[in-house]
């Protein structure tokens, strides 16, 4: 498990689920998502998605498993 938390985000870069509140997700290379449920009304959820490097995406995030990729994720 590669997980270092820094002041209000954790690094992420490996496929292990974490679980926690997230608001935002960048990705520091070429990142796909495997699965993230966002904590809203319906219970979304995204699966398979591609992040490209650089971008964020922003939500109200309760869980983040990666495909591959190396994302920060910061913390509510």
């Amino acid at each position: 498990m590669e997980r270092s938390d820094y002041n209000g985000a954790v690094y992420i870069a490996d496929t292990t689920e974490y679980t926690g509140r997230y608001w935002a997700i960048t990705a520091l290379e070429a990142t796909v998502i495997n699965t993230s449920s966002v904590a809203d009304y319906s219970g979304s959820s995204i699966s398979a998605m591609p992040i490209p490097v650089g971008a964020t995406i922003y939500g109200n995030f309760s869980k983040v498993k990666l495909t591959s990729g190396k994302v920060l994720a910061y913390v509510s």
